[in-house]
């Protein structure tokens, strides 16, 4: 299988006045085309933070990440851009749609941020139609549930067709019955698309779908039983 995403010996400071905080300590991961991987553990664990490296929104301070074979720690910030645009769509815990839009302007955006080519409107129709929302195109969020909400945020992220989805706590606002539909839709990008699909959380039932789970705690990954035992 290809590794969509090689973390080696990342580290990540943070200076707050005369303190240094360490959010990330020495953490090695790998991503796979086609795994359904969670990364599982409390608020302040440094998950958060471990995405954000992975997606590219900020730089860890040692340590390097590839995607796709490519390091992206030396890369400039357009570079850095470009291959968010290009290989990466995210899914956010608070769905961060914009309300004035409709559904599928809310997916059509980032193509057109982009100016990404092709049939934009096939596009937004096709990643619509995945997520089971076709008929929802019109809809602006407020019209919406919190599922569809989340689920025309996963449209957005996957009308880019990246080869890796980032995930943040994507149930966390979601009833049971509605989140256990969005793991489904994660578990078909990644076995019957090929995807790479890496989720951090803190949700049970996540661990539970996953194809692997890692354990993260102050920083540093830790085995399955100590990640259970502490959760």
């Amino acid at each position: 299988m290809i590794d969509r995403v090689v973390v080696k010996d990342v580290t990540k400071t943070y200076r707050l006045g005369t303190l240094t905080v360490t959010a990330l300590a020495g953490v090695s991961l790998t991503v796979r085309t086609g795994e359904f991987l969670a990364v599982a553990g409390p608020s302040g664990s440094g998950k958060t933070t471990l995405l954000n490296l992975i997606g590219c929104l900020d730089t860890p301070t040692s340590g390097e990440i590839a995607i796709d074979g490519e390091p992206v720690s030396a890369l400039s910030p357009g570079r850095r851009a470009d291959l968010r645009a290009s290989k990466l769509g995210f899914v956010f815990q608070t769905f961060n749609l914009i309300p004035v839009l409709t559904a599928y302007e809310n997916v059509e955006y980032p193509l057109l941020i982009h100016r990404r080519g092709g049939n934009v409107a096939t596009r937004v129709r096709a990643a619509l139609e995945q997520v089971g929302l076709g008929d929802r195109a019109t809809h602006r969020p407020p019209e919406l549930s919190g599922g569809q909400q989340q689920r025309v945020a996963i449209a957005r992220a996957l009308v880019g067709e990246p080869a890796l989805v980032l995930a943040d706590e994507p149930t966390a606002n979601l009833d049971t019955a509605t989140g256990g539909q969005i793991l489904d839709l994660f578990q078909e990008l990644a076995k019957g698309e090929g995807r790479g699909v890496l989720v951090v959380t803190h949700d049970p039932k996540v661990r539970r779908v996953a194809d692997r789970v890692v354990g993260i705690r102050d920083g540093r990954l830790v085995d399955g039983d100590e990640e259970k035992a502490a959760a």
